[in-house]
């Protein structure tokens, strides 16, 4: 499996601590890793000119748009995403077709969201209580969330019905949203530019199985 990681400006500094311990869990379970967060030092928001090409001032806004195009083109099958408290994260991830992402501030958020929702993203907070032991915390989310198959349903004898559901929402989220790259030429394109980082094209394009979305991220690069 390839999971992307994702965290926007202002959790720039957790990066490290949270690549490490993901990194360590899915190198167990023979999956593999892309760190397309920022990890770049933290900058005041009063001082927008120090956010360069090379360093994009990145908010949970743009790490949806992320999300969105690495899994909807299967250049990532999972993605772990953070802000502050999670929520806004979570919000714009949700906000788009394909993605069906979890709050998790602990083990058995992470558990229980991929055995009875079989979702494929995490929203997870990293600065609200983010303290002392976080990193453990962090790492047992990602083994409740990665050591073994999703999909099997809490309690085993609801399974049946509890993937039913997850199929059935999936329906309705295709019914509700606009196909994605439709949706995304409505949104403005300087949200589409900062979005296209190194780290994310080279997941990006490792990865990527669809050519109508590659087409897409190839027109907005130029």
């Amino acid at each position: 499996m390839k999971i992307a990681l994702l965290n926007e400006f202002s959790q720039a500094a957790k990066n490290p601590i949270i690549l490490k311990e993901l990194q360590e869990v899915a190198q167990e379970q023979g999956h593999e890793v892309y760190n397309v967060g920022m990890e770049k030092p933290e900058i005041a928001e009063d001082v927008p000119e120090a956010y360069t090409e090379d360093n994009p001032r990145l908010t949970y806004i743009h790490i949806g748009i992320q999300a969105a195009l690495l899994l909807n083109s299967g250049a990532a099958d999972f993605v772990v995403a953070g802000c502050g408290t999670g929520q806004g994260a979570l919000m714009s991830l949700n906000s788009f077709p394909g993605v069906f992402c979890g709050y998790c501030i602990e083990p058995t958020d992470a558990y229980l969201f991929l055995q009875i929702n079989n979702g494929n993203a995490l929203s997870i907070p990293f600065a609200k209580g983010f303290g002392w032991g976080a990193e453990l915390n962090i790492r047992n989310i990602f083994e409740k969330a990665f050591s073994s198959p999703a999909g099997m349903g809490y309690p085993k004898q609801n399974k049946a019905s509890q993937v039913r559901n997850a199929a059935i929402l999936s329906d309705v989220k295709k019914a509700t949203n606009r196909p994605l790259l439709e949706g995304l030429e409505k949104i403005d394109k300087e949200l589409l530019r900062v979005v296209l980082t190194p780290r994310f094209l080279d997941c990006f394009y490792k990865g990527c199985q669809d050519s109508n979305i590659k087409e897409f991220v190839d027109k907005e690069t130029k």
